[in-house]
């Protein structure tokens, strides 16, 4: 199994265009080697990541689409299948909190999805749970090398960081609570058993076109009646 992951930033005021999604007057800067690989809104944004790195890698695009593709290449990425997850819950922490889990994969294609989820209805266990599909649908379609973009920081430190922790220590927090997703976790454990992976975190609500309808999807699948 091999993981990674990309922090992400996004700009926020997008409009369509034949050529991508472009950002009115700006232009679109792609790291592929710096501190935090990724594609930034500003100059100054890029800056911080190359200045003073070693082989520092970035040039500057006029789509987010040019951007991409830039900083993919370096991340041997040009092969996998891209999707984007997300997951919701409204009244989040109440008796009546409603959660669902969206995937997409692309414009119209057939493996979209926005599902309730099933069992204890939360954000957090809604974004794993996510992730978890996306990974299933790969494997019935015998993808095995998949970028993977979600707004969920927990998810992405819980499978690449945490979790060997947790499992060393009886999962149980540094707190010494237990950790409450356990049974999430390991469910996305075992499924990236013979996946190459690279996590990569989104902002959400930035106007990023793949997170917006993976929210979608999970919103629309919150409204749906949930199979216990």
């Amino acid at each position: 199994m091999q993981l990674g992951f990309l922090i992400l930033q996004l700009p926020r005021a997008l409009f369509a265009s034949p050529a991508g999604l472009v950002l009115a007057g700006r232009m679109y800067y792609a790291v592929r080697a710096g501190r935090e690989p990724g594609v930034y809104r500003t100059w100054e944004e890029c800056k911080e990541q190359v200045n003073r790195f070693h082989s520092a890698r970035y040039k500057k695009f006029p789509t987010e689409e040019e951007a991409w593709a830039f900083v993919n290449s370096g991340n041997s990425s040009g092969d996998s299948a891209v999707v984007y997850t997300d997951g919701c819950c409204a009244s989040n922490g109440r008796s009546k909190a409603r959660a669902g889990i969206g995937v997409y994969w692309g414009p119209g294609h057939p493996l979209n999805v926005g599902d309730a989820l099933p069992g204890r209805q939360t954000n957090q266990r809604a974004e794993i749970q996510a992730a978890c599909r996306a990974i299933e649908q790969a494997k019935s379609q015998n993808i095995s090398k998949l970028v993977l973009y979600t707004d969920s920081m927990f998810t992405i430190n819980g499978i690449t960081k945490w979790i060997k922790s947790w499992k060393a220590n009886d999962w149980k927090m540094s707190t010494g609570k237990k950790v409450i997703n356990k049974t999430d976790f390991e469910k996305l454990q075992k499924l990236t058993e013979g996946m190459d992976i690279t996590w990569m975190h989104i902002p959400g609500h930035a106007g990023f076109q793949g997170n917006e309808e993976a929210d979608r999807l999970a919103r629309e699948g919150a409204r749906k009646p949930q199979n216990q």
